[in-house]
């Protein structure tokens, strides 16, 4: 590949589908943004009841990857790869979502496995913290998605890697919703029976995957980069401001308890929360939580490259 090529990746998970468009450089390690942009589209809404993408949420996701089309036809971007996560992953009907966007894109996305993911996940995170001193390795790169969460140990290679069906939307849709509502605010019931799943799931990763070995916690995705622009009390979201932060266990803990105890009006107040997240980011922070207190780790870099980054130079990289 020659320096400078311009690539187009598309991550598109559980509830929401992201694209960025980089001008890559083996050469330099540099990935330069040209484009990167987030829209929350719920493909994975009620898939862990019935099993299949929804109609509604098929065609949110369907815009979604048109607009796409357009920018990444704009900046000319020469290789696209697309990569779906965990919703269509689990989906019956995934063939409506494969040929839609075959039809959109003229690409066809690639449903990729948990361990995939955090591989994508690992390399997207890592590949600029490599040569930071004051980290210390292994890292443990959390990916905390709307349908899973993925898990990753490594320095220069992956010691392990696994996904386990623990995320923000999933979590919420299986705890904390009733009759069609979710909680405002949930019971300390509710709150336990989450908590029980997370831990049961941690157990999981646990199996595969030398958690506490880690000597650094990057946190990845929208509940964690939420928790810290929480944390920094952010006017607005701030993507410089976020990647590369540090927030304190104690911090962490404060801002679940809070999220957990407060109500959609409230959430819906913080002015760095984007409107997708509002019912899910209890959720998600908790399961940050829980993983910290695991490991006990006393805090977690947040950064903004995750899964698309890898993702972008996969695409990069192929011959």
């Amino acid at each position: 590949m020659s320096a400078g090529a311009r690539v187009a990746a598309i991550d598109c998970g559980t509830n929401s589908i992201r694209l960025l468009v980089a001008d890559a450089d083996p050469a330099t390690g540099e990935l330069t943004d040209l484009d990167r942009r987030m829209t929350i589209v719920r493909l994975g809404q009620d898939v862990d009841r019935t099993g299949r993408l929804a109609p509604e949420a098929l065609e949110r996701t369907f815009a979604a990857c048109r607009e796409y089309a357009e920018i990444i036809e704009k900046h000319g971007a020469k290789r696209l790869r697309f990569v779906a996560t965990s919703a269509s992953r689990d989906a019956e009907n995934r063939d409506v979502f494969v040929r839609g966007v075959l039809d959109i894109l003229g690409v066809e996305p690639e449903v990729i496995s948990g361990d995939q993911e955090a591989e994508f996940s690992f390399t997207g995170a890592t590949r600029e913290l490599t040569g930071r001193a004051d980290l210390r390795r292994p890292f443990l790169v959390v990916d905390i998605g709307g349908g899973s969460t993925e898990f990753v140990v490594g320095d220069d290679r992956v010691r392990g890697a696994r996904s386990v069906d623990v995320g923000c939307v999933r979590m919420t849709e299986r705890h904390l919703v009733r009759d069609g509502a979710v909680a405002d605010p949930p019971t300390e019931r509710q709150i336990a029976a989450m908590r029980a799943d997370i831990e049961a799931a941690l157990d999981r990763a646990e199996e595969t995957v030398p958690l506490r070995e880690a000597r650094t916690l990057v946190g990845l995705a929208g509940s964690v980069t939420t928790v810290s622009a929480i944390a920094q009390e952010l006017p607005a979201y701030d993507s410089a401001a976020i990647h590369h932060s540090r927030v304190s266990r104690e911090r962490v803990r404060e801002i679940t308890e809070w999220l957990l105890r407060a109500t959609h009006a409230e959430r819906a107040a913080v002015p760095s929360m984007h409107p997708g997240r509002v019912d899910v980011i209890g959720a998600g922070a908790l399961v940050l939580l829980s993983i910290m207190e695991r490991i006990d780790a006393k805090e977690v870099v947040v950064s903004e490259h995750d899964i698309l980054d890898g993702i972008a130079w996969s695409c990069a990289l192929a011959e």
